[in-house]
C-alpha cells in the first residue's frame, strides 16, 4: 500500500510501542520449553535447503530399501508396495525430466500466485487498509481472536483460500489492533489448518471424503450409500470447539510468550493505521463494497440459472451437490473468483478514493505482491522436488499402511479404536500431506473392519477428519507451511520453522485432545452426525 496515498502524507501509526521490545516477565514452564522448541528449530537449515536436504534422505533411504520385500499391500491396488529407489538411472532421468513440470504443477504455488495478484491490488490501492480499519472500529479488540478463527473456518467453503487471504490478514489485524502479529498468525493458522474440517456450512471436501468412504464401505456392502453431508452436524458444532480452544490458547498462552520474547522487528511502514477514515476513504470503501455485492449477486444468477455451466452437469445429483462437487466449475474456479473478487473492489476504491491515477497503478499493486513471494518461489521449488521424490518412492505409503495394520492387530474396543485412527491419521499426516489421499489409504481398511465390529463409516470418517485436522499446523509438508513461514518474516526477521512449530504446537495439543474427547462425548450422547448418518452398523 502507498503510505502517502492512505495517509495523505502522515505516517503510519506504528502499532503497539510494546511490539518492539522484549517485555520483562517470568518465564512459565511451558514458555521456556516453547522457547528451546523455537531455538533448534530455527537452528535447522533455511527452509529451502532443509526440503533439498531432505530430499537426498528420501533418495539415499528409498535406495537402502528398495531391495527389501515388504509384506504390506497397498488397499486400493491389491499389490504389494514396493519402495522404488530413487537414485536408479532410469528414477535419476525421470527427475531431470520432470523437474520444470514438477514445480510448475506443485499445486499451491499457482493458488498462492493468482490469488495474491487481485489481493495485491487491493492493498496496494488502500482497499483493505480502509476495510480494516472500518472492522476494527465496529469490534472489540478483546473479540478480534474469534471473530478471525471464525473467518478462518469459513474460509474452508473456498478450498485453499484461508492459506493465501485469512492468515496474512489476520497478522495484519491484530498489528492494527496494537496486538502481536504473529499472534494473528496463529489464530489464523489454527482456524484455518488446525480446524481444517470444522465448518458451519458444507463444502468440497464433504462429498470428496464421503465418495471414498462409500467405496470403501461397499467392499462389505455393495449397496452401502454415504451421504456427503454425513458429517456436517458434527462439524459445525466442532467449530465452536475450535472457536473456543482457539481464543483460549491466543489470548492466554501463544500472545504472552511472543510479547515477552518475540519483539516485531520486520518493515512495518505499510501497515494500516488505527486512524478513522477520512470522507474520501469512506466514499471509496462504500462503493467497492457496493461492487462485491454486485459481483456476488451476478455469481448467484449465473450459479442459479437452469443448466448453468458452473454447476456439475451430473443430472443425478442435487442442486446443492451440482455446486459443491470436485466436478463443478464453480469450485475449480475458486481461486480465479478471489482474484476478481479483490481485484474489482481494489479498482473501484483506488478511483474513487484517489489513491490510483491510471491502470499502471493496478499493475504496480500485482507487481509488489509478486515482489514479496520471491522467497516463497525458491522454496516451493524445492518443496515441490521434496515431494514428488517422497511420494514416488512409495516410503509414505509403506509407514501408513504398516500403521493401519498394526492399529488393526490391537483389537481393540471401538471407543479406543476410534482413538487410535484419530491418532494414527495424525501420525501419517506428517507423511502425506493431502486428505484425500491419507484417506485413500486408510478408508479401505479401516471403514471395512470397523464395519464388521459395528461401527459406521460415517463415524470412522468423522474420526479421520479429526485426525487430520489437528496435526496439519506443525508438520513442515503441509505444502502451506513454508508460506505461513514467509507471512511470520515480514513482522519478525529471524522466524523461520521453529518459531511457527512453537506457535502451533499448543494448539495441535489441546486441538487433539479436546476435540477427541468432543467426539467421544458426541458419540456417547447420540447427537446426529449429520444427514442419513448413523453411529452402529449393521452388515444384516
Amino acid at each position: 500500500m502507498n503510505e502517502k496515498n492512505q495517509n495523505g502524507g502522515k505516517p503510519v501509526n506504528p502499532g503497539n510501542p510494546d511490539l518492539h521490545q522484549v517485555l520483562p516477565g517470568q518465564r512459565t514452564w511451558l514458555e521456556r520449553s516453547l522457547n528451546v522448541i523455537e531455538v533448534v528449530g530455527n537452528k535447522l537449515p533455511d527452509p529451502a535447503v532443509l526440503f533439498f536436504l531432505l530430499m537426498i534422505v528420501v533418495w539415499v533411504l528409498s535406495a537402502l530399501l528398495a531391495p527389501v520385500q515388504f509384506s504390506a499391500v497397498h488397499p486400493t491396488t491389491g499389490e504389494s508396495i514396493q519402495v522404488i529407489n530413487q537414485l536408479s538411472g532410469g528414477e535419476m532421468a525421470n527427475f531431470l525430466v520432470n523437474m520444470v513440470q514438477v514445480f510448475v504443477n506443485f499445486a499451491p504455488l499457482g493458488i498462492v500466485l493468482v490469488a495474491l495478484l487481485g489481493v495485491g491490488v487491493a492493498e496496494h490501492t488502500g482497499f483493505v487498509n480502509a476495510g480494516l480499519r472500518k472492522l476494527l472500529g465496529w469490534t472489540s479488540v478483546r473479540l478480534l481472536t474469534p471473530m478471525l478463527i471464525l473467518v478462518a473456518i469459513i474460509s474452508h467453503t473456498a478450498a485453499d483460500a484461508g492459506y493465501v487471504v485469512v492468515i496474512p490478514l489476520g497478522a495484519v489485524i491484530f498489528y492494527a489492533a496494537g496486538r502481536h502479529p504473529l499472534a494473528g498468525i496463529a489464530a489464523a493458522f489454527a482456524g484455518v489448518s488446525g480446524g481444517f474440517s470444522a465448518n458451519f456450512i458444507p463444502s468440497a471436501i464433504d462429498p470428496m471424503l464421503a465418495g471414498i468412504t462409500e467405496a470403501a464401505g461397499q467392499v462389505l456392502d455393495p449397496n452401502l450409500y454415504v451421504n456427503p453431508l454425513a458429517n456436517w452436524f458434527f462439524m459445525a458444532a466442532s467449530s465452536m470447539v475450535v472457536i473456543g480452544v482457539g481464543w483460549w490458547l491466543t489470548d492466554k498462552i501463544i500472545e504472552p510468550r511472543l510479547m515477552k520474547d518475540t519483539p516485531v522487528d520486520g518493515d512495518m511502514s505499510d501497515m494500516p493505521s488505527m486512524e478513522p477514515l477520512e470522507t474520501h476513504e469512506s466514499r471509496g470503501l462504500f462503493w467497492a463494497t457496493v461492487s462485491i455485492v454486485v459481483a456476488i449477486i451476478l455469481l448467484t444468477v449465473a450459479v442459479a440459472l437452469p443448466d448453468s455451466p458452473l454447476r456439475d452437469p451430473n443430472p443425478d445429483l442435487t442442486f446443492f451437490e451440482s455446486i459443491t462437487s470436485f466436478g463443478a466449475p464453480l469450485m475449480r474456479s475458486i481461486v480465479p473468483l478471489i482474484f476478481i473478487l479483490f481485484l474489482i473492489p481494489g479498482v473501484v476504491y483506488g478511483y474513487v478514493a484517489g489513491t490510483i491515477e491510471t491502470h499502471k497503478d493496478i499493475i504496480a499493486g500485482m507487481t509488489k505482491a509478486m515482489e514479496s513471494m520471491g522467497y516463497y518461489i525458491v522454496m516451493a521449488f524445492f518443496a515441490a522436488q521434496f515431494i514428488a521424490a517422497f511420494s514416488s518412492s512409495n516410503i509414505g505409503i509403506l509407514v501408513a499402511v504398516n500403521g493401519a495394520e498394526f492399529l488393526q492387530a490391537l483389537n481393540l474396543p471401538a471407543q479406543l479404536t476410534i482413538v487410535g485412527i484419530i491418532a494414527l491419521t495424525m501420525f501419517v499426516n506428517l507423511f502425506v500431506g493431502s486428505a484425500s489421499a491419507k484417506w485413500l489409504i486408510i478408508a479401505p481398511i479401516f471403514v471395512p473392519m470397523l464395519m464388521q465390529l459395528g461401527i459406521s463409516p460415517e463415524l470412522t470418517q468423522a474420526a479421520y477428519r479429526v485426525g487430520d485436522s489437528t496435526s496439519n499446523i506443525i508438520t513442515p509438508l503441509l505444502p502451506y507451511f513454508p508460506l505461513v513461514v514467509v507471512f511470520c518474516k515480514r513482522y519478525v526477521k529471524d522466524s523461520g520453522i521453529g518459531t511457527l512449530i512453537s506457535m502451533m504446537l499448543p494448539y495441535a495439543v489441546a486441538l487433539s485432545i479436546i476435540w477427541t474427547l468432543f467426539l467421544l462425548l458426541y458419540w456417547f450422547i447420540g447427537l446426529p452426525l449429520g444427514l442419513q448418518a448413523e453411529y452402529t452398523y449393521s452388515l444384516n
